[in-house]
């Protein structure tokens, strides 16, 4: 007898998966089915705030259900991946992922997630943007070459800002010393609005910044831009040679792409990442944001992928090399 109920269960339990995988593959036809969150790492207002709602208006009209977003900064956007890498993997939970993702593994071991290329599943690369390497006018130089050059002469006299310990343009800064083998001063500040007033008034002599944030004061002539860290001129900035010139394979960006939970339904991230690339193709979207100085790219998931792998171990290496702490 109980060997028959055995032999009856084991008979039953095929026909259950079936039904399982079924459910699951129902669940992902009829994907969305009701609103799409997108989580952001930084506060309203900001440039990556500005991509992440144009995106968003975007994939609303593409999906057909509201595609809102929900503000969670904090812990260098620990708190924005965190919450959607433990989310339900239904794709209703995505994150606008920067950056920053590739260097709190090294800079901070402790926040989560540890792991985000096993932690998150890349959806697609939304923006990218390198930096400007400017000087006030009082550094009598006009070239990345001079720069170099005078820092060499005067060791520990110059001294670069950035927005913070950590962020992306300190390390570029810390990437150009290491290549250049320059001495000069890394002057943090807590946020990029009071590291460029400094640059402005001559406190701190040079700065690697983003395009958007640095136009104003080159339109103005009370900074010198130098060269780009991108391997192109830029369009805005046309006098402005690319560092690798200088610096050969010296290339630097800042991204920031959509991911959803690992374990996400594969037709799901399609569609979404689908819905991504109709945003960031749109020419009403890009003409908006380019006048903010973004400039959208249609990066598939593979793109995304490389870009995080490549940049933490990037990054990883200088914070290591370069022994950066945070206090």
């Amino acid at each position: 007898m109980k060997r028959r109920m055995v032999l009856t269960a084991g008979l039953a339990l095929p026909a259950l998966f079936p039904a399982g995988r079924a459910q699951a593959q129902n669940a992902s036809a009829a994907w969305p089915a009701r609103a799409v969150t997108i989580v952001e790492g930084y506060p309203p207002g900001g440039v990556t705030d500005l991509a992440s709602r144009a995106v968003a208006e975007r994939m609303t009209q593409e999906l057909g259900v509201p595609v809102v977003v929900d503000n969670r900064p904090g812990a260098a956007t620990s708190v924005a991946a965190t919450a959607v890498a433990r989310a339900r993997p239904d794709g209703y939970t995505l994150v606008m992922g920067t950056t920053t993702l590739a260097i709190n593994p090294t800079l901070q071991p402790n926040l989560t997630p540890k792991d985000p290329g096993r932690e998150l599943d890349p959806v697609g690369m939304v923006f990218q943007t390198p930096f400007i390497l400017h000087v006030h006018p009082s550094v009598p130089v006009r070239t990345t070459a001079e720069l170099i050059d005078y820092a060499k002469a005067n060791p520990g006299k110059l001294s670069f800002a950035s927005p913070g310990t950590g962020a992306v343009s300190h390390l570029c800064l810390e990437l150009f010393k290491a290549r250049t083998g320059i001495d000069i001063l890394h002057v943090p500040y807590r946020g990029g609005a009071p590291a460029a007033l400094d640059l402005r008034q001559g406190r701190v002599q040079a700065m690697f910044q983003a395009p958007q944030e640095a136009a104003a004061t080159l339109r103005e002539g009370a900074t010198r831009g130098l060269s780009v860290t991108a391997p192109f001129r830029l369009p805005d900035y046309p006098d402005l040679p690319p560092i690798g010139e200088t610096l050969p394979g010296f290339e630097v960006f800042f991204w920031q792409g959509l991911f959803a939970p690992t374990g996400t339904p594969a037709p799901v991230v399609a569609r979404a990442a689908a819905a991504l690339r109709a945003s960031t193709e749109d020419p009403t979207i890009r003409a908006r944001l380019a006048e903010q100085g973004v400039q959208l790219i249609s990066g598939d998931a593979g793109v995304l992928r490389q870009a995080l792998a490549a940049d933490t171990a990037r990054w990883g290496s200088v914070i290591r090399e370069a022994n950066i702490r945070l206090e």
